[in-house]
């Protein structure tokens, strides 16, 4: 049977439905929306989390005009008198702040006006209003000047409102999606102040004793308060991931992700869905990316073996992470023991500010523990009776963002140590591993280690194999291969050197904490043989080949050899 389709990439709720795209319903959201019924509510969530849909959702439910059929048989529906209330019955002003995206103040400032004018383009028929004075009108085609002033900029969603609560005789709903981007990336670009103000001004307009507002959805990454851009309003509230209201809409949950599963029929694949992509705890709801699930579905369809991939890291830069890493023992920073605790599955118990400013997401290790908890890349799995609460990393996908930056941070360092890693790479040559042994056992000091009892042996072999890679590299005339084909598999490292009849030929396994490197040693070579890795090498004229077999256990390794 032909199966409806998966909304790969799609936020806008009328295109997802009108194509019968697969939809995971959210529309509880409308209902609690109304019944809180805040003056302007602020949804904080990460990214790729369903926060656009769920805001065009709402859009196409309450906006004059929708089309009713959208909303047939999801849960909303039940509701009838709700909907017979508030279906179609409100102008709505829906606006995106994610394309602001500039390197300098003027550019963002050209990207706004630009938002706003498409914004108000939708309502050209407010210049044929018989409501609408002339003095009206001619307000409206301001909305419309891609040359607009500092004051019409932040006088436009308030002014807009107004025309529209004259044309409709009805108070206007205000969407604003992704409101801190532009904050973001003014931080980011070195014009935050201006950008702030001017945030300010526009929302304080728009949001603040504004009567011709029936009420306002926001959503965002991070609550941004301390800049006073809320100040003032009297029926403000913010849902962020700590809030036990609406956990569960914005995401997937365990049952919503097993029920996408068996309709594409992957229920095989749910256990590998669920380590790679679930562990977030928003309030008191287990959620998954809904990214990453309708992406490694939408990928197993056409491929059944294809791999997990790391989506959510793929969609934006992962500064954020960079900063984390980076700051390792630096004073007042983060430390090593720390990372280590993390990368190994287990809890670091830090004080959370829900309200930093962008100024101020790397000045301390607070803020900056903080700023990883609301993006997302940790979770909580508790809170102390201090207030602490428990961090930890939610799952492989984000594991494999964090051990990727420590290998890059780790191949820079063997880049600025040259005279070890040149000693390392003449002892393999020489065959000489009790050198090989003493020098990288002097590495893996500089490095954590992996030891999570709940990481398959794969990921620790993969990182430790990395780290490898990583001191391989500093030899620029060598040609090092990674999982590359030969004979009756795949080899972990193949070496062709600089001297054309000596190769190389490297197995690297992990000792669990009861096993024994030396016996690991011994099998990674016997693998080697068995599995005939040396084909490859000799194909290529390679007369001398060198056979290792590596066993890393935590921060200490052993280096068998024949050959």
């Amino acid at each position: 049977m032909q199966k409806i389709p998966l909304p790969t990439g799609i936020d806008d709720f009328k295109k997802l439905r009108s194509n019968n795209n697969y939809y995971i319903d959210k529309t509880i959201l409308i209902e609690q929306v109304v019944e809180t019924r805040s003056e302007v509510t602020l949804f904080t969530r990460p990214r790729r989390f369903g926060k656009s849909l769920n805001m065009s959702m709402l859009q196409n439910f309450f906006e004059i005009g929708t089309d009713p059929s959208l909303f047939n048989n999801l849960y909303i529906s039940k509701n009838t008198n709700l909907c017979e209330k508030y279906l179609g019955k409100y102008p709505v002003i829906f606006i995106s702040l994610k394309g602001i995206d500039a390197d300098s103040y003027e550019k963002a400032r050209a990207q706004l006006i630009r938002t706003l004018n498409r914004e108000a383009r939708k309502f050209q028929f407010l210049l044929e209003s018989d409501k609408l004075t002339t003095i009206d009108k001619k307000l409206f085609l301001e909305l419309l000047d891609r040359n607009m002033e500092e004051d019409a900029i932040t006088s436009s969603l308030q002014e807009l409102t107004e025309l529209l609560e004259i044309h409709y005789s009805q108070k206007v709903i205000v969407l604003i999606d992704e409101y801190d981007v532009p904050l973001a990336k003014a931080h980011e670009n070195g014009y935050y102040d201006k950008m702030v103000l001017l945030i300010r001004n526009l929302f304080g307009n728009a949001l603040k004793t504004n009567t011709s507002l029936a009420f306002a959805v926001l959503t965002g990454c991070l609550r941004i308060a301390k800049e006073s851009i809320f100040t003032g309003l009297n029926n403000f509230k913010v849902y962020s991931i700590t809030n036990v209201q609406f956990d569960e809409t914005f995401g997937f949950t365990d049952a919503e992700v097993k029920e996408m599963l068996h309709y594409y029929e992957l229920d095989d694949k749910y256990e590998e869905v669920r380590e790679w992509y679930d562990g977030y705890h928003f309030g008191k709801a287990d959620i998954y990316c809904p990214w990453d699930v309708v992406n490694y579905c939408n990928d197993h369809l056409n491929n059944p073996d294809a791999e997990p991939e790391n989506y959510w890291m793929n969609t934006s830069g992962n500064s954020i992470i960079n900063h984390f890493i980076d700051s390792i023992n630096e004073p007042d920073m983060l430390t090593k023991t720390e990372l280590e605790r993390l990368v190994n599955g287990k809890l670091v118990r830090k004080r959370v500010d829900k309200m930093i400013t962008y100024n101020e997401l790397y000045s301390t290790m607070d803020n900056l523990w903080s700023t990883l908890f609301m993006t997302g890349y940790l979770t909580q799995q508790g809170k102390e009776s201090d207030g602490r609460y428990c961090l930890a990393i939610p799952n492989r996908e984000i594991r494999n963002i964090i051990t990727e930056r420590i290998l890059t941070l780790f191949r820079n360092e063997v880049k600025n140590d040259g005279k070890m890693a040149e000693k390392f790479c003449q002892a393999l040559i020489n065959q000489q591993p009790e050198k090989v042994e003493e020098l990288l056992n002097a590495y893996l000091q500089k490095t954590i280690s992996i030891r999570d009892t709940f990481v398959q042996k794969a990921f620790k072999e993969n990182f430790y194999h990395g780290i490898l890679l990583g001191i391989l590299s500093y030899k620029n005339n060598w040609d090092v291969s990674s999982n590359r084909e030969s004979g009756n598999g795949f080899s972990d490292i193949l070496i062709e050197t600089d001297d054309p009849e000596v190769g190389i030929v490297i197995e690297v396994k992990y000792t669990d904490d009861n096993g024994s490197p030396e016996s690991d040693c011994k099998n990674a070579l016997k693998q080697i043989e068995t599995k005939n890795y040396a084909q490859a090498l000799e194909q290529d004229g390679i007369r001398k080949i060198l056979k290792y077999g590596i066993a890393f256990q935590m921060k200490k390794c052993c280096v068998k050899t024949q050959g």
